[in-house]
């Protein structure tokens, strides 16, 4: 007995893992050495390129082709339409597989619709990436990117809603929790 859903107009390829609860939505495609977790949703027109790794409870919405060398942790959303590279400098008629570089999108980050996420670059715990900003460089953890290339505007929570800063200290104003700015940005205990 299967432990996940497949739509019957999607593909699987062999050698794939697809963890239990997780649900693959129609004309999607699972290639061969990839790794989803459990309870993760893909939805519709979704492409897993050989290699990739995606954590527990990801949600990749419509549209999304994730590449080889991208590793997505815990929890991570994947807006509609988002585009993930891997490699920087491509050519149709130059091959350039060896030369793919790792994306790492942290536990628990969003990104937006329509955003761009050039390759080699790692995306920070709970980020928040705005819809059609494009990633050029290392996102921090909580950070919000806006804009093409991106910019930090602020900060966020684990809950999702923008932190409000007092004194290099950053509170939640719906669920409280509280965070020490610098460079890492850490949850105060």
């Amino acid at each position: 007995m299967c432990e996940y859903f497949v739509h019957e107009s999607s593909y699987i390829d062999e050698d794939v893992k697809i963890g239990k609860g997780t649900k693959i939505w129609h004309f999607s495609h699972i290639m061969s050495g990839s790794v989803i977790g459990e309870n993760c949703n893909l939805g519709q027109n979704v492409v897993i390129s050989p290699g990739v790794k995606i954590g527990n409870g990801v949600k990749i919405q419509n549209n999304v082709s994730v590449y080889t060398g991208v590793i997505c942790e815990d929890h991570t959303f994947l807006g509609p339409s988002c585009v993930f590279t891997n490699v920087i400098n491509p050519r149709s008629f130059i091959e350039r597989k060896e030369e793919y570089r790792e994306t790492i999108v942290g536990y628990g980050a969003s990104i937006g619709a329509n955003a761009t996420i050039i390759c080699g670059n790692k995306i920070g715990r709970f980020a928040l990436i705005g819809a059609g900003a494009v990633v050029t460089k290392d996102i921090g953890d909580h950070e919000i990117i806006v804009g093409n290339p991106g910019r930090c505007i602020g900060y966020i929570c684990e809950c999702g809603i923008r932190l409000v800063e007092e004194a290099g200290e950053y509170h939640c104003p719906d669920c409280k929790k509280e965070y020490l700015g610098g460079d890492e940005f850490l949850l105060k205990e």
